[in-house]
């Protein structure tokens, strides 16, 4: 959509969460330093971008792999990715508005009263957001979410447009957030407003660059605050003492019933309780001094998994050394002689796997500390090195002074796309954004050969004939590899592409070079890229970009 007008389209949602998180990119630094309550952590900005991100990153994906997603569909994909994704009190809390806002969409007419139904769904965003929280603060995030739902509440009551709505909801975040110094103690003591209403702003004011295409007035702060490094503040310095020493995070498979228990069990462990979710998944967010009880009651709850465990003390003291690592690096791992040296070509280090052979959390955790680099991108280039990576980047964050993000790239060619874009000039967030977009646009397929009989999703497979593999998925069955290899870059391509690059694999030089020749020929305006990668079972490897 041009502007929201009459109603809201899934173009305009997607131009929204990507309006989003670049604002919160921008202003992550700034409300990370904001950042004294409920404590001096230094990392709500970045929990909160983090959030928003995840949500961009699945909805990008999934409209590129459905081009007619519906309006509804798009909503559920970037609720679901922000609960998953969800780090931190705020952003756990952002996720539930999320989630409330998309539900009530998605069960109302938006053509009939497009104002009304907006900003009743906003009111039940706030609602959620104050139901999830085990003891609700005023002077927080959830105080300016009130004060921008009754604004949208009001002005959709008196008949203004939707865009009108979306204006005065985030003009009325911003006042609310210049209050919370006079409703939080802690805020007053520090000279700072919220940190979590902050980062709403931030998102309220994407809501109305979308629906007006007007920037709004850039935010200050009101006179008499200002912007304190994390560092220097004195309320909570000593989180031991002052209140529980651990942050404990995690999502949880369960059913409504066993959560309301869990919710009782954990409100007698700690404070900043925070459970959202619904339909069988919910993200937890508590502080505590008993991680284990808080883990254990998750157990007898359902299945937690991705659990995150941060001590404070810890997060604080790190922050405030002076580390000597400098610079950007790259970790990539590579599956065979030739991937290695192409790798190495653009600057990354290098750790040996691939199907059969993949690396060990320890592995990739010695090359990301051993790079020397104060800030790290990994390459897993395989789905099951993906969570690998994940962990390692998460220790060498908490125990080496490093920051690490993991682009989940599940191939090879994925990989080779995402490094091909790395420029160490830019800003991390700004890196790994572009390595991420290029990585997810790089369609992806290969060519092996069966091993044993199975059936595929391709149909029925006998050992020794070729297999044609789409997206991590057999998708052609034939008798040799050339012509599978071919039907494989006419399915990848039939979605438009500007370059095709083909991996060759042990023995597979010339396959590749008349599958490239072929390609040339059926789609003149198609460059082609040929590289010798040396990787065993799979002769090719070809991605579409």
């Amino acid at each position: 959509m041009e502007h929201v007008t009459h109603g809201i389209t899934l173009d305009g949602v997607a131009r929204f969460v990507e309006i989003a998180t670049d604002a919160l990119s921008s202003a992550r630094e700034e409300i990370d330093a904001l950042n004294v309550y409920p404590v001096p952590d230094g990392d709500t900005g970045t929990n909160m971008f983090l959030t928003v991100s995840a949500a961009r990153d699945a909805l990008r994906e999934a409209r590129a792999g459905d081009p007619d997603l519906s309006l509804g569909d798009g909503m559920a994909v970037l609720a679901r990715a922000a609960l998953m994704g969800a780090r931190g009190n705020s952003g756990v809390i952002l996720s539930q508005m999320l989630r409330a806002y998309v539900h009530h969409l998605a069960g109302a007419a938006i053509a009939d009263k497009p104002a009304e139904t907006i900003a009743a769904a906003m009111a039940e965003a706030t609602e959620a957001s104050y139901a999830a929280v085990g003891t609700p603060v005023e002077g927080t995030i959830l105080t300016v979410s009130r004060a921008a739902s009754d604004a949208a509440l009001e002005a959709a009551g008196r008949g203004a447009r939707t865009r009108d709505v979306f204006t005065e909801a985030a003009a009325a975040a911003r006042a609310a957030l210049a209050r919370t110094p006079e409703q939080l103690d802690v805020l007053a003591h520090a000279g700072v407003v919220d940190a979590g209403g902050r980062g709403l702003c931030v998102v309220l004011d994407a809501v109305e660059t979308t629906a007006t295409g007007r920037r709004p007035t850039p935010w200050s702060a009101p006179i008499g605050t200002h912007l304190i490094p994390v560092a220097t503040t004195a309320p909570g310095d000593d989180l031991t003492e002052d209140g529980p020493g651990y942050e404990v995070m995690y999502l949880l498979d369960a059913g409504d019933a066993q959560v309301a228990d869990l919710r009782a069990t954990l409100a007698t462990l700690g404070d900043s309780l925070v459970v959202v979710g619904g339909d069988g998944l919910w993200n937890v967010h508590v502080h505590v001094d008993d991680v284990g009880a808080a883990i254990e009651a998750g157990i007898t709850a359902g299945r937690p998994h991705r659990i995150r465990v941060t001590h404070f003390a810890d997060q604080v003291a790190g922050r405030r050394r002076t580390s000597t690592r400098t610079g950007r690096g790259v970790v990539a791992v590579a599956a065979g002689p030739g991937l290695t040296a192409l790798f190495e070509s653009a600057g990354a280090v290098v750790v040996t796997g691939g199907p059969g052979r993949r690396p060990s959390t320890g592995q990739l955790l010695e090359a990301i500390v051993s790079c020397g680099a104060a800030e790290v991108v990994v390459l897993p280039n395989d789905g099951d090195t993906v969570r690998a990576a994940e962990i390692a980047a998460r220790t060498a964050e908490a125990e080496h002074d490093v920051a690490v993000e993991v682009i989940p790239t599940q191939a090879q060619v994925q990989g080779l796309a995402a490094i091909s874009v790395h420029e160490p000039g830019r800003a991390f967030d700004a890196d790994v954004r572009e390595m991420t977009a290029t990585a997810r646009h790089a369609r992806h397929g290969a060519v092996t050969v069966a091993a044993r009989r199975a059936i595929t999703m391709a149909g029925p497979c006998e050992p020794g004939d070729a297999l044609g593999v789409i997206a991590g998925d057999f998708a052609v069955v034939g008798a040799d590899l050339e012509t599978v290899a071919d039907e494989v870059l006419e399915r990848l391509l039939a979605g438009g592409g500007e370059l095709v690059t083909i991996v060759s694999g042990e023995g597979g030089v010339e396959l590749a070079d008349r599958v490239a020749a072929r390609v040339e020929q059926r789609h003149p305006t198609v460059d082609v890229a040929v590289h010798d990668g040396g990787q065993p079972r799979y002769p090719l490897l070809v991605s579409v970009e």
